[in-house]
């Protein structure tokens, strides 16, 4: 059983040509479509997939055939990454909408044990609620979406007696007996 015969490219329409010589020459240009714009101009050019292939960076001429024949298929769509692709959606739009939710709402002193929203406060209500798995530095990039933002409390000293107390309490707690 031998291979199956390689597709042949279509020609490229003026358009197309243009689009694969901006994409390879972008200083910007993700480097998988750079690569696969290469493969794409070096068999409009007349080279073997071979030397495509080499050209590209690919290992061997069968990553070129499949590119030719979705090229063929769908056009110049084949340069992107497709669907599917990436890191899945941990928390959705209904997740997300309860954190912005939660955080919006006046904290009560018995059931969340606060009187104002910390990172770390936010995140113990929202696992008692019902996510988990969730930790200060979600809620803080899905606040910061929304248009939040946090930012940590300044502490003023009436005196350096009390600014005294303060850090002793916070080199205990740090550092521990």
């Amino acid at each position: 059983m031998g291979r199956r015969p390689h597709e042949p490219l279509r020609p490229l329409t003026p358009g197309e040509e243009e689009s694969l010589e901006r994409l390879i020459k972008a200083q910007s240009a993700r480097s998988d479509q750079v690569r696969r714009a290469t493969a794409l101009q070096a068999v409009a050019q007349g080279l073997s997939y071979v030397g495509a292939a080499e050209r590209a960076g690919y290992k061997d001429e069968e990553s070129v055939s499949r590119l030719v024949r979705r090229f063929n298929q769908r056009g110049l769509g084949v340069l992107r990454i497709a669907a599917g692709r990436g890191r899945t959606i941990t928390y959705g739009p209904a997740e997300r909408g309860r954190v912005v939710a939660l955080a919006q709402r006046t904290p009560d002193r018995e059931e969340d044990g606060t009187a104002t929203w910390s990172l770390s406060t936010l995140e113990r209500t929202m696992r008692r609620e019902g996510l988990p798995r969730i930790g200060g530095t979600t809620i803080r990039r899905v606040l910061r979406a929304a248009g939040s933002s946090y930012q940590r409390t300044t502490l003023r000293h009436d005196s350096l007696y009390t600014y005294l107390q303060w850090t002793v309490r916070r080199f205990w707690a740090v550092s521990g007996p």
